[in-house]
């Protein structure tokens, strides 16, 4: 239930963004999208440094970096040769061809953006394993309620392909509750830690590229996230 409620959540988020959207200038539009931005940029790195900083009593310990670096250098390369940014646009180039969204030059962004800002981070991965063995989708529940008010934001000023990304959303979080029992094993608080420390590093490229236009291919860093996992076995705390 928590997978359904989540896109439910991120479709009526779209769609009143979209309703909104229409009746706001361009150049405000472009104003909405560009605070949005700088918006995303500050909860990725507000995540990131929660993650990076330990406060003793006497001290304050950084932790991860070694990690964090190597995942993300090793992920880059992963996904360049994968090319799933090119993959998420052809997908999205499907969806607006299906949808009759020829007209809206905006929609294979907007549904990358969105998509990305809306999949990735620890939340996802805990709530979709909660749902699965304990069926509490209380933590997706939360998600649900923050997702909806970035795709409203975004729908606003991006249009109907912010919309879309439920689909992503659905098929990531489904997996994870129906594969919960196998995988919990592998999620463990470090390897969260770590998968919640690279992915608001994600989120806040994400925000670059919505404040000064594309200039990261975000959606070739995901295979980081993996990366993470593995560091967080092999290389914990570092």
């Amino acid at each position: 239930m928590g997978t359904l409620i989540n896109c439910f959540a991120i479709i009526a988020g779209g769609f009143l963004g979209m309703l909104f959207g229409r009746f706001i200038t361009d150049r405000i539009q472009e104003t909405v999208l560009k605070a949005n931005g700088a918006a995303v940029i500050v909860l990725g790195i507000a995540g990131t440094l929660s993650r990076m900083f330990l406060i003793q009593p006497e001290r304050i310990e950084v932790t991860g970096t070694m990690s964090m670096i190597l995942s993300l250098c090793i992920g880059a390369l992963l996904g360049e040769w994968i090319d799933i940014e090119g993959k998420m646009e052809k997908f999205g180039e499907y969806l607006k061809k299906k949808t009759g969204s020829q007209s809206d030059a905006r929609f294979t962004e907007g549904f990358v953006s969105t998509s990305l800002t809306v999949c990735i981070g620890a939340m996802a991965v805990v709530g979709a394993i909660q749902d699965g063995i304990l069926h509490d989708p209380s933590v997706l529940t939360a998600k649900a309620v923050l997702d909806f008010a970035i795709v409203l934001v975004m729908a606003s000023s991006m249009g109907r392909g912010c919309l879309f990304s439920f689909v992503p959303v659905g098929i990531w979080q489904g997996l994870i509750t129906v594969l919960a029992v196998l995988i919990r094993p592998v999620f463990t608080e470090e390897a969260l830690a770590a998968i919640s420390l690279v992915g608001n590093i994600l989120i806040a490229l994400v925000g670059v590229n919505l404040l000064f236009g594309k200039t990261v291919r975000v959606a070739n860093l995901l295979p980081s996230l993996a990366i993470a996992v593995l560091f967080s076995f092999l290389l914990p705390g570092v």
